[in-house]
């Protein structure tokens, strides 16, 4: 059975990168009828928090990346560790080092004089005696001749010297393991077969690969994907926009859509841009996805969130959008009904957020700036807006009616549409890029319509 994991550590929120690594993670377990777990990795007790571990829990729920095991904890697992480290001890698999930091720092400095790469020189590994007074780390021994190769399902084949490689710290003075360790054992015990993960780990990998091999325990599967790049060709972060996923959450995205563009970055199928999630875990391949890197466009995301919010039923859109209009002291519960309202103006926006602050004139009026005021309640218009506002108390209230009655005092006054249009949708909505002036004024109702036209009327007379 295919069993995938996805492994953040609790510093923080859930970002995007690591969004991708769960879809992808999730995704190849639903396909092939497999499991997917969910582990915090929370050995590192001075950045890991119990905030950053709820916004992970938030994240995935509201992505709706369901785990089949877990959540695990590494900081609940020491016992097991610790048992495994001694393990490797007896085995001769492992050794304790006792040199000082200062020793290290001399070692290194040395070899970057003479040109060579800063690694651990293996001087304690055949040591038998202790040092007074120093807690050693446990390292692991790693062979020093061979190859490791890495069959990675998106790399392709890796070979790395074992000769390049240092002996890994796989436990610190105070007896912690340390997160490369961990991993190895959690991935053993967890039965992963699948290990779909960004490629910055990828150096990790053949120690990893090392200590599974002399613990004995099978080999899963590797898969690195490429790094998420903003727009100038550097790693992600908060200058190219949000990079958190509850941020798009608050912003007004749909989980769907975030979803589809994520799966979008690094792996296609064919020219498709817009696919349900079904659709995606059916077409989902590990050898599809690409060895370059992505880079995210904001933009492109906003596209595909418009592209799902035209699509979306109206309803659902009312109860989506309804924390976004209490920001904007909207209730929806006083006014024209909100399936209508957001109906007519959905194929006009890119968010929630967007559809909320659209929707606001439906609900309350809004001061129509001054400047506008001066541009379109001209002298020219007042004689032909007084002339609207006197018939509209017994126009048929329809669209068609509305739009009728405007073209008739367009042509009573010899005034151009956009004349009597533009002033009106001022004096209404407090805005000039409305949906049409006759869908607007219907939905809003009739005594709203007559009160907010007269109110301008009497306190802005056209000079």
């Amino acid at each position: 059975m295919v069993r995938t994991r996805f492994a953040p550590s609790p510093t923080g929120y859930l970002h995007i990168g690591g969004a991708r690594t769960a879809l992808f993670s999730w995704a190849y377990a639903r396909k092939h009828k497999g499991q997917f777990i969910l582990r915090i990795e929370d050995t590192d007790l001075e950045r890991s928090t119990d905030e950053s571990v709820q916004a992970i829990f938030d994240g995935m729920s509201w992505l709706g990346l369901e785990h089949d095991e877990g959540p695990f904890f590494q900081m609940q697992r020491m016992p097991r560790y610790k048992q495994v480290i001694q393990q490797l001890l007896d085995q001769g698999h492992a050794y304790h080092c006792y040199c000082s930091k200062e020793e290290l720092d001399t070692m290194r400095e040395a070899q970057r004089a003479k040109g060579e790469k800063p690694r651990y020189d293996g001087r304690c590994r055949h040591r038998t005696t202790s040092a007074h007074g120093i807690d050693p780390v446990v390292r692991f021994k790693n062979p020093q001749d061979g190859v490791v190769i890495i069959e990675d399902m998106v790399k392709g084949r890796v070979a790395i010297s074992n000769g390049e490689l240092d002996d890994l710290v796989i436990a610190r003075p105070d007896g912690t393991p340390t997160y490369n360790f961990c991993v190895v054992i959690d991935d053993w015990d967890m039965e992963i077969t699948h290990v779909i993960r960004g490629d910055d780990h990828l150096n990790n990998t053949p120690r990893q690969i090392n200590i599974l091999q002399a613990l004995g325990a099978p080999l899963p599967i590797y898969a690195h994907v490429p790094m998420i790049l903003g727009h100038d060709g550097e790693r992600l972060s908060k200058r190219h926009g949000a990079v958190s996923v509850m941020q798009y959450f608050e912003d007004g995205y749909l989980p769907e859509a975030l979803l589809n563009y994520l799966a979008r970055l690094s792996w296609a199928h064919g020219d498709d841009e817009l696919f349900s999630l079904e659709q995606f875990i059916e077409w989902f391949d590990l050898d599809a996805i690409s060895k370059s890197p992505a880079k995210f466009d904001p933009e492109k995301l906003s596209w595909v969130n418009q592209q799902y919010i035209k699509s979306t039923d109206n309803a659902r859109l009312v109860e989506l959008a309804k924390p976004f209009m209490s920001q904007d002291c909207c209730d929806p519960a006083h006014g024209p009904d909100p399936v209508e309202v957001f109906g007519l103006l959905k194929e006009r926006v890119s968010t929630l957020e967007e559809l909320a602050d659209a929707a606001v004139y439906f609900y309350r009026p809004l001061e129509a700036h001054e400047d506008l005021r001066k541009q379109h309640l001209t002298a020219a218009a007042k004689p032909a807006l007084e002339a609207l506002t006197d018939k509209l108390a017994e126009v048929e209230w329809s669209r068609p009616g509305l739009s009728a009655l405007i073209k008739e005092i367009c042509a009573a006054h010899r005034l151009k549409m956009p004349q009597i249009a533009m002033p009106l949708r001022v004096m209404i909505t407090g805005e000039t890029q409305t949906p049409s002036v006759d869908a607007v004024m219907f939905l809003i109702g009739r005594d709203e319509v007559i009160r907010r036209v007269r109110s301008h009327l009497i306190r802005y007379p056209a000079d």
